[in-house]
């Protein structure tokens, strides 16, 4: 079997197995690895039927590469860790130039599924963190191989999960049958295809590459469902798709417009009015939410000033949505000149403040969490498990640290007297979290009674609190 695709936006995207701004340098040398055990002469390397990691890198390297888990220095101006990333993206064996590349990037409709941008390839790009606008001196200087073992490893791996290789014992085989993937040549698919094919808008890559491989039936059945938590009721289904097709129409325009929405949230009576810039459309825990930046509802009604801030509004409880132009004068002047300057946000800053902290109130502030779960819990339920990038054990010796820390006076020794109290046999993990976030509080009121918030202070008071009132209730209506 010979593959030998070109390294086209729509590939990388499926490689990337999720944010391709972050994945782009990964997906670029998953695309070289596929070639050199799939693609045809001089690209494909001489490897037996199963070989082994060491197989392919002296295979692949020179034989002064490093062996070691380091990164390469320019050790050998041979070495193909000595070649860039556009020495990779245009050699001369590809009938691909990094004109129809760059074509296929800015094509309206891919970039409208892909949500890829020059200024975001020049991020991805970056050498040791140094910013240069310049995204042509990028591709030319930065290695895409100059990478430690333990990297390339995890390359195999990857290549592993998406069923291009078979893992066996310490060594790796070829599949005899290529997995489901974007196949066309083609950068100009139509929108239908590329919405089908493009997964991104799964945060969670291995859930992309999940439903990737099993998006169609096998062998006529259907193998693969999704249940998740929707609150939104049926009689606002409708309002839903309207303000979704709206805002569709508003992204599709080339300077998108502010919006002046009719928005009450839980427990208000009346709707508030707010002007904001839209953003994107998130779908988190139980329903969609329009993450939007401008006025914010709790002060857009009062009279005050009105602060320039991120909040999310669910879609079901939009009850008017106006759009308006950017001479309004209503318009907050900080969302103006974000626009006269052209800073305003883009869906990766909501993703990126994800990322920073547990909690879909990204625009809160970040605040250390420290738990307890005692040992059955913890074996049975949390280690091994993702709940945030930043959740993570720690040992009873840094949950002791922490405390003092983060707590002063005598809160700190309150708590600190509770640590000494407990078993040193316990779990303890700590995160950071988006502070007063609900869908956290939700989390860790599932998670009782086998969880104990030691960090911060205010919230182990509101959990105590709340423990105490269910108590009350259960322990009056025993007697």
């Amino acid at each position: 079997m010979i593959w030998n695709h070109p390294p086209s936006v729509l590939l990388l995207q499926w490689l990337a197995r999720g944010s391709l701004k972050q994945n782009l340098l990964q997906a670029i040398r998953l695309w070289v690895e596929l070639r050199q055990f799939y693609g045809a002469e001089p690209a494909r390397l001489p490897l037996p039927d199963e070989f082994t990691y060491a197989d392919w890198r002296d295979a692949f390297f020179s034989s002064s590469h490093p062996k070691s888990d380091v990164k390469p220095t320019r050790h050998d101006r041979q070495c193909p860790c000595a070649k860039v990333t556009a020495a990779w993206l245009f050699g001369d064996d590809l009938r691909w130039t990094q004109q129809d590349w760059e074509t296929a990037l800015h094509n309206p409709e891919s970039a409208a599924v892909i949500k890829l941008r020059s200024h975001q390839l020049e991020r991805a790009l970056k050498v040791h963190d140094a910013w240069d606008a310049n995204f042509h001196t990028m591709l030319v200087e930065t290695r895409l191989f100059a990478v430690t073992r333990r990297t390339l490893s995890h390359d195999l791996k990857t290549l592993v999960d998406i069923h291009w290789l078979r893992q066996v014992g310490q060594s790796y085989q070829r599949v005899s049958e290529f997995p489901v993937h974007p196949s066309s040549a083609d950068p100009f698919e139509d929108e239908s295809q590329l919405a089908a094919t493009n997964l991104d808008f799964l945060t969670q890559p291995d859930l992309a590459a999940i439903a990737y491989n099993l998006a169609h039936t096998v062998n006529g059945q259907r193998r693969f469902f999704v249940h998740l938590e929707y609150v939104v009721p049926l009689e606002k289904i409708d309002r839903v798709d309207e303000w979704q097709h709206q805002l569709r129409e508003l992204w599709q325009h080339p300077t998108v417009p502010p919006i002046q929405l009719a928005y009450r949230g839980a427990g208000h009576a009346t709707a508030t009015s707010v002007i904001v810039y839209p953003v994107c459309i998130y779908y988190y825990q139980r329903g969609p939410y329009l993450c939007a930046w401008g006025t914010v509802p709790d002060t857009a009604s009062s009279g005050a000033s009105t602060p320039i801030d991120w909040r999310n509004y669910r879609l079901d409880r939009i009850e008017a949505l106006t759009v308006l132009s950017w001479d309004t004068a209503q318009i907050d002047p900080l969302l103006t000149s974000a626009h006269r300057a052209g800073t305003l946000p883009v869906p990766e800053d909501v993703q990126t403040a994800m990322e920073d902290a547990w909690g879909f109130d990204y625009y809160q502030s970040a605040e250390q969490l420290l738990l307890r779960f005692d040992r059955e819990w913890d074996d049975r339920y949390i280690q091994g498990t993702i709940r945030h990038s930043t959740f993570r054990p720690i040992t009873h010796t840094k949950a002791g640290q922490l405390i003092r820390r983060h707590l002063l006076g005598e809160a700190r020794e309150t708590t600190l007297q509770v640590w000494r109290s407990r078993s040193t046999d316990d779990a303890y993990y700590q995160a950071w979290y988006r502070h007063h976030d609900p869908n956290v509080h939700q989390r860790l009121r599932a998670w009782r009674p086998r969880v104990e918030v030691l960090l911060p202070w205010d919230l182990r008071q509101r959990m105590m609190a709340e423990a105490t009132a269910e108590w009350q209730m259960y322990h009056e209506n025993n007697n």
